[in-house]
Order: C-alpha cells, then structure tokens, then sequence
C-alpha cells in the first residue's frame, strides 16, 4: 500500500530591482547563511519544504535577475507561479518605487487584479541610509492588497516571515477560488491562475 504524497508544491517567484538583496533573503532562508559578497545573479532555484498551518510545503523559489522599468517580465516569472515575493530595499528610493512597476507588469502579464504577493523592504540593518519609511511599505501593500514585512538578511530577521507570509497569500486566494468554483456551477472550465 502506497503512502500518499501529502506536500503541496509550490512556485514562487522573487522579484525586484538589482542588488537589493533578493539572493541574500534567499539564502539565508535555505541555507541559513548570509553572504557578504554581491555577485549579480543571473536565475538560480531552490528548494526548501515548508510546514505551515500543519501542512507541508516543497517550495520552488525562483531567484530572478534584478529588474528595471525596461527589463521585459519574462513568461517564466508568471506562468505556473503560485506567489511572489516583490522585494526592496529600505536604502534605496528607486528600487521601492519599482515595486509598483514590477506589480503592474505582473497583473497585466496575468491579467488578473490580485495576485498573492508580499512586498519586503530588506536590509532594515542599515537605519542610518534608510530612504524608504515603514509606513511607506505598508501603505504600498495594502493599496495592493499584498503581505508586507522588513527583513534583514544579515541579521536575519524576518526572513522566514516572507515565505510564510507567501504562502497565506497563496493559500488565502486558492480558498477563495475554491468557494467561488462550488458556489458557481458556471465557473467550471474558467482558468485560474495559481
């Protein structure tokens, strides 16, 4: 007798500007680790099982090239992904506002209005050269309807925060389509991006 497989599996895409520590959140939270050196990256995945809420969770994360309001999104950063993560940082005006660039590119590629996301301002560290303010994240998630969280990847705060975060992100809005698929008979055959 086979044992079911109880992971769910799930794809989520981290995105944002060059150089604003979307590799470090990253290794930190896989290999617990923070790495002083920037190398820029070119596209590298991962793989970490999450337990949230009593379920188990194999997460695929995508560590994605830095963006720019030039750099097309690719139809690999939006097809099969579950959730992003739609990384700042805290020192850096420009990559904050490339947050709401970045978000639109998304829901136009998707061409939903809602997508499960969390916005993080990273290297909350570094107090002294802060340019964006917390309040200013936050309003940005909600006007967005996104999760939102400060990180610092050297001190490692906050960084499986992220990922949890994603994930009731992700699972809040499958909920939701569930419901609406049972209460709606006309819905079957309708695509879902998930």
């Amino acid at each position: 007798m086979a044992i079911a497989n109880t992971f769910k599996k799930r794809k989520i895409a981290v995105l944002g500007s060059r150089s604003v520590g979307k590799s470090s959140l990253i290794v930190q939270f896989i290999e617990n680790q923070f790495v002083e050196n920037y190398y820029p990256t070119i596209e590298s995945n991962f793989q970490k099982t999450v337990r949230y809420k009593g379920t188990e969770f194999e997460c695929e994360i995508i560590d994605t090239a830095g963006q720019d309001e030039y750099s097309l999104l690719s139809s690999k950063h939006v097809i099969g992904i579950h959730g992003y993560v739609l990384v700042y940082s805290v020192n850096s005006r420009n990559s904050f506002n490339m947050i709401q660039i970045v978000y639109d590119k998304i829901i136009d590629f998707c061409g939903k209005q809602d997508i499960p996301c969390v916005i993080v301002g990273s290297k909350m560290d570094l107090q002294s050269s802060r340019q964006v303010q917390s309040m200013e994240g936050e309003n940005l998630a909600k006007q967005n309807h996104a999760a939102w969280v400060e990180t610092s990847a050297k001190d490692d705060a906050n960084i499986s925060e992220v990922f949890e975060l994603c994930l009731a992100e992700i699972e809040k809005r499958s909920d939701r389509n569930l419901q609406r698929d049972a209460a709606s008979p006309s819905s079957r055959g309708s695509c879902h991006i998930m």
